[in-house]
């Protein structure tokens, strides 16, 4: 059987076979009238669209949206960026595909960091907490979603966006904040709790399929208003937990986003909760621009300027130069 070939090893003008995650599909219809399927495809090294020009109508029904799928196709060029004109295509499993090199570990992309390793580490910074009530309301959530958070991504679209993303955000804005609660002179408890929970409705909103999408109780609520109620249940169970307390922690995960406009139903009203905010908006925004220039397929030294920032992106100097 002819190698795999990942996404980011597809050269314009080559002849590919290989396995796929199929996030999008859609039946569309050219100028002319004639149908065509129009395909997103991912794997764990990047994302590539694709069309299925022939036989139409007996490969809409081999897969859908979601599925993962054995491709064999053509690698072509359109608008500076690489695209997979699809010959033949079925959906994948490993009963039927996995002697030939199918595993779902190949079309999910994947946080570079170990899963356990960062568990381990989000453990220890638990461990270090000195305040009793948010020690015991952190670790009781993570251990109740252990499994779940081992894999769980930040996002659906935006940032760490793939498997285990969520603890690579967060441990990344634990460091943050270890650096910079002794400068600001905070409560290094809060901020630190702040860190491990503001997101932690997205379990909820969130699906860790190996396409993530929105549930029914992402779409109807949305994970600032979970994640406060997770708290919430949470804290019942500790007897004792100070009620301002509460309420500060419930206020950092209402308003990390900071803004109404970005969904917030609160803004920041104090020290901790603007400093939680501002750690997830610089870690967010720095994992998003390192996934621009790593995804960028123009040629040169700067990105093209169809990324969220809207700008080109310096890569760097081409070695090959």
């Amino acid at each position: 059987m002819k190698s795999i070939t990942q996404i980011s090893s597809f050269k314009e003008g080559a002849s590919i076979q290989g396995f796929y995650l199929c996030v999008e599909k859609h039946l569309r219809h050219t100028r002319a009238g004639d149908l065509y399927l129009d395909v997103i495809l991912r794997d764990n090294t990047g994302t590539v669209h694709a069309k299925v020009w022939d036989k139409v109508d007996e490969y809409n029904e081999k897969f859908s949206a979601g599925n993962p799928v054995a491709v064999k196709g053509n690698v072509e060029s359109f608008q500076d960026r690489h695209q997979l004109v699809i010959k033949k295509i079925n959906t994948a499993s490993v009963q039927h595909y996995g002697r030939y090199g199918y595993d779902p570990v190949l079309i999910v992309p994947a946080s570079p960091f170990d899963s356990k390793t960062m568990w381990k580490s989000v453990v220890q910074i638990i461990s270090k907490m000195k305040n009793t009530f948010l020690k015991k309301v952190v670790s009781s959530i993570y251990r109740e979603h252990k499994e779940q958070l081992l894999i769980h991504p930040a996002s659906v679209m935006m940032h760490h966006n793939y498997r285990s993303g969520f603890l690579e955000h967060v441990l990344s804005m634990a460091k943050i904040a270890e650096k910079l609660t002794p400068l600001y002179k905070v409560d290094h408890d809060l901020v630190m709790a702040g860190v491990l929970l503001h997101d932690i409705g997205k379990l909820i909103e969130i699906s860790s399929d190996l396409e993530a999408e929105y549930t029914d109780d992402g779409n109807f609520i949305g994970h600032i208003v979970i994640g406060r109620d997770m708290v919430r249940e949470a804290i019942v169970g500790i007897k004792g937990f100070p009620k301002e307390l509460q309420q500060k922690l419930e206020h950092i995960i209402l308003s990390h986003q900071g803004r109404h406009e970005w969904q917030s139903p609160k803004q920041p009203n104090f020290e901790e909760a603007l400093l939680v905010h501002l750690i997830d908006n610089l870690d967010a925004k720095m994992n998003l621009m390192k996934l621009a220039i790593e995804e960028d397929q123009q040629v040169g030294k700067w990105t093209n300027r169809k990324n969220i920032f809207r700008a080109a992106l310096y890569k760097g100097m081409d070695e090959s130069e």
